[in-house]
């Protein structure tokens, strides 16, 4: 969950990758997934969609148990409200879920009104 998430655990991040155009996007879910490389785009196990991913610098060790790194991965489910916009989220989000405006590499990002179900919080450029 975004909530979990720490800046310290994502402060070796150069650069998220979009797969799809996030200013339709009123919020994405994210987690930290163990992932075997730095860069690339990772495999995706659950329901939905992946729509994008953080890319590591040269800094960024592996766990030494696994030998995998910790990526952000940015998801959707088939009943968000890109979707389903009556649906469960039509108002408020998912704890993990964050305005992918708000995102930046090595910045966790944050809830806003348009997240949340509300009207855009700034202009959207």
């Amino acid at each position: 969950m975004s909530a979990l998430i720490e800046e310290c655990e994502i402060e070796n991040e150069v650069d998220l990758v979009w797969l799809e155009d996030i200013g339709d996007l009123d919020y994405v879910r994210q987690s930290l997934d163990r992932l075997p490389t730095r860069r690339g785009r990772p495999a995706y196990h659950r329901d939905g969609r992946m729509v994008g991913y953080a890319l590591l610098g040269p800094g960024a060790k592996p766990s030494r148990s696994s030998g995998t790194f910790r990526r952000r991965v940015f998801w959707l489910l088939p009943h968000d409200r890109d979707t389903d916009p009556e649906g469960l989220y039509a108002m408020g989000a998912p704890a993990e879920a964050v305005d992918p405006r708000t995102l930046s590499p090595g910045s966790k990002g944050h809830k806003t009104e348009r997240s949340e179900g509300g009207p855009v919080s700034w202009p959207v450029v």
